[in-house]
């Protein structure tokens, strides 16, 4: 309840903000002028619903969406020891956590991965591959496990969707309020939408959605160091410098991570020549060197 009325107060906010800053900016005033009728407090609403709805429908649906896409097979009455182990140490987490049990499951996975996923804390979906439980040790998949419990207790997957949610309704917005301003004051259209509306609304919301995509992969840069620190707290920091040392050894390994999911993921995949402003994790090495510093460099 409380995180659903985070939400709702965020758009709330997001639109009571937008429209302050674009009446002291003279927005407004500046349209009137040019004769442009655009009614920027029903348009932000209407960016604002289609930009949180999105988000909001994609997280409700997440643990079915990765459960699909990964193939992942959920424990439900534990077949080996090995999946009884798996069961009883997210349990154990779970329960140092203060979260209620989530589903546990494995996907076929040559990769040494796991992700978190889940509308809330008490209905989450923690997921292993078999590369990780292949090659990993006991103590270090209890740290990759404990990591994304730690996602879980922070309400990670929660607060992502919510600032995916804002950029997106901020990106619909700033493009059609750009496009419609080139339109009426640029090109001079009088009525209805000219060719220029839609070329300046769609380029725009092109170099917006970049731009809003740096502070979502900000965001989850960040995170990955609070769920290590939980990590470590959870299984042991050496533990959980060790799970990731093993899996710097991983880049030789086919991924097997598709791309709606690998902000949740372990391991995220980092290219060379990414920027780093766009990346969804942190290099290892950094991460690492972050624990050993008991520090968060972000």
């Amino acid at each position: 309840m409380l995180r659903i009325g985070l939400f709702l107060l965020t758009n709330l906010g997001v639109i009571m903000l937008a429209t302050v800053t674009l009446q002291l900016l003279g927005v407004e005033q500046l349209l009137q002028q040019n004769g442009v009728d655009l009614d920027l407090a029903n348009l932000l609403v209407f960016c604002a619903v289609f930009g949180m709805a999105g988000s909001l429908v994609s997280l409700l649906m997440s643990k079915s969406m990765a459960r699909r896409a990964m193939g992942v097979q959920v424990i439900s009455q534990p077949r080996d020891q090995r999946e009884q182990w798996l069961h009883s140490t997210v349990q154990k987490l779970a329960n140092e956590a203060g979260i209620g049990m989530p589903e546990v499951g494995i996907f076929p996975s040559p990769t040494a991965n796991a992700f978190a996923t889940g509308w809330n804390k008490n209905s989450a979906l923690v997921a292993v591959s078999e590369g990780l439980l292949n090659r990993m040790t006991p103590a270090e998949v209890e740290a990759v496990l404990g990591h994304e419990i730690g996602h879980v207790a922070n309400g990670d997957m929660v607060t992502l969707g919510l600032i995916q949610g804002v950029t997106n309704t901020f990106v619909m917005f700033g493009a059609r309020v750009l496009g419609h301003v080139a339109d009426r004051v640029i090109f001079r259209t009088e009525r209805g939408y000219g060719p220029g509306y839609w070329i300046v609304t769609l380029l725009a919301q092109f170099v917006l959605g970049i731009l809003a995509s740096m502070v979502v992969m900000w965001f989850s840069r960040w995170r990955e160091f609070r769920a290590d620190n939980a990590g470590a707290a959870l299984a042991g920091r050496q533990n959980m410098i060790d799970a990731l040392r093993r899996l710097r050894g991983e880049s030789e390994v086919p991924k097997g991570m598709p791309a709606e999911l690998s902000a949740f993921a372990i391991n995220g995949e980092l290219r060379d020549k990414v920027s780093r402003l766009f990346m969804s994790h942190p290099p290892l090495a950094d991460r690492i060197a972050a624990l050993q510093r008991g520090a968060n460099p972000e």
